[in-house]
């Protein structure tokens, strides 16, 4: 059953992807979520910021925090330093001045301002949470969950490789974060998101009218990239963190591999009864078109 209510900090590195703007789409548009910051990371936070001001603002939610933060991995080169999606921007309102690297400072406020109120969910590279529960290891355990799309523990389908792309990025700040705190983790894989899809042109068709103009603009993008299609990956972690039932779920331990003769970023699940860590192992996709849609219809 969908929770009654959801207050989220949002951490991602939007601006790659178009499935990080429609997950903030989601957030921004469900009357049951309130958007209380978002956060960026990877290369170029700064300008990854502008784009999820422009977002906030097209959705009518200027006055939602936004701040930029790590621009590099806690110790490998950056291998994400493109913001495509940025070109968006010139047709788009948005916050130009964003300082250098305050995102762990404001979670780390936020948090502590509402201590077991909040779900933390991360959409991208976790190297913004890794520095806060560093700089603070009593964080996790004020959270009340902290949702993730990061990994494959049941194996990423055809043409994916061994490692998810949030976890390769920065597989020493993953490895930190799933090991650290109390709190509860919903961990979304390749697993189960590369089952919900759909065209690139049907998506840009559906988001062609009022604030979800800005998405329908970045759909528009992404086919002259050459994309066909849009994975939802995010959006799903995004409708999980409201409405777990989406997804069916194993309980037990995340491990990342980090070893520099492995595969970096690789993820692995133990089944552990006592586990802190839920794996999404299986999940109705029309369950969540059904949520996400209904949501981004509305506004």
């Amino acid at each position: 059953m969908p929770d009654d209510r959801l207050e989220v900090l949002l951490d991602t590195d939007l601006g790659t992807n178009i499935d990080d703007a429609l997950a903030m789409a989601w957030l921004l548009s469900e009357p049951r979520c309130l958007l209380r910051g978002v956060t960026t990371v990877t290369g170029r936070p700064q300008v990854r910021a502008r784009l999820a001001d422009a977002v906030c603002r097209a959705f009518g939610r200027p006055d939602v925090p936004v701040h930029s933060g790590s621009a590099r991995p806690l110790c490998r080169p950056v291998q994400q330093e493109d913001v495509p999606q940025a070109a968006v921007l010139r047709d788009h309102p948005h916050r130009e001045d964003f300082p250098d690297d305050t995102a762990v400072d404001f979670l780390r406020r936020a948090i502590r301002d509402r201590p077991g109120e909040l779900t933390l969910l991360t959409i991208g590279p976790l190297t913004n949470i890794a520095r806060l529960y560093a700089f603070d290891p009593e964080i996790p355990g004020l959270l009340r969950r902290h949702v993730m799309m990061a990994g494959a523990c049941f194996g990423a389908p055809p043409p994916y490789g061994p490692a998810e792309r949030n976890v390769r990025l920065d597989p020493e700040a993953a490895a930190a974060v799933l090991s650290a705190g109390t709190c509860e983790v919903l961990s979304l894989g390749l697993d189960v998101t590369t089952r919900c899809f759909m065209p690139a042109a049907e998506m840009a068709t559906r988001l062609r009218a009022g604030p979800a103009r800005i998405l329908a603009d970045l759909a528009d993008l992404w086919l002259a990239a050459g994309k066909d299609r849009v994975i939802l990956h995010d959006p799903l972690a995004a409708v999980t963190a409201l409405c777990p039932d989406v997804c069916s779920w194993r309980r037990g331990r995340i491990s990342v591999e980090t070893a520099p003769d492995g595969p970096p970023g690789r993820t692995r699940f133990t089944p552990a009864p006592d586990g802190r860590h839920w794996v999404a192992a299986d999940v109705d996709p029309e369950a969540f078109f059904s949520f996400f849609f209904e949501a981004v219809a509305r506004a």
